[in-house]
């Protein structure tokens, strides 16, 4: 059976991602344990709260080597909300930069928007060719709680990048060769969500 391993390093929604990975049919663990996340099919990386709070987390457990080795072999990892957010060079918070896992490129800095956080349901316009949202419609929402997002957009153009707009657009995925990143919650985005996370464990 399909194993993937829910990256536990002290920040994310751990049980609510398990569960909603384990509705693809795949056999989840959630651990610490670097030897069974470099060995499982899929990892995924979650995160909410600050960008230097889940950086730490990874460093405590010593977890960017791994993700990176993971990454270089072609080996699948997703990144949701702040776990996209530490896969690129760094992050912006409250004027503090953090450095992150440099797996892609760009800062993430605070959205320039009237009303932060941008949270609540959203539409994305769909990267052309993107696997993860293969299949689903133009009017797919989904659930977003961030204030922080990667907006410069041009940075990403070896990637594939879907986006949303809140006043202005910001990187909402992103598909890089085995990373993919979703600055949404799959897991709390019904359906849709669902299909997506379908998606992805299908390319594994």
């Amino acid at each position: 059976m399909t194993s993937v391993v829910v990256l536990d390093y002290g920040s994310g929604n751990l049980r609510s991602a398990e569960r909603a990975v384990s509705r693809t049919g795949v056999r989840v663990t959630v651990t610490s344990d670097l030897t069974a996340a470099a060995e499982a099919d899929g990892l995924v990386v979650p995160g909410v709260g600050a960008y230097a709070a889940c950086m730490a987390g990874i460093d405590e457990i010593d977890a960017g080597p791994m993700i990176a080795a993971r990454v270089a072999a072609g080996r699948p990892v997703l990144g949701i909300c702040v776990g996209m957010q530490i896969l690129f060079d760094a992050g912006v918070e409250h004027g503090v930069e953090t450095k992150g896992l440099g797996l892609l490129p760009g800062v993430v800095d605070r959205l320039s928007a009237e009303r932060i956080p941008h949270m609540g349901w959203n539409t994305v316009d769909v990267a052309e060719g993107s696997r993860l949202f293969d299949g689903l419609t133009p009017d797919a929402r989904f659930y977003f709680v961030h204030s922080y997002a990667a907006n410069d957009l041009e940075a990403l153009t070896t990637a594939k990048v879907t986006t949303a707009s809140h006043d202005r657009p910001f990187a909402a995925a992103v598909e890089l060769g085995p990373l993919s990143a979703a600055q949404f919650h799959p897991e709390k985005s019904g359906d849709a969500g669902f299909a997506l996370l379908r998606n992805w464990v299908a390319g594994l």
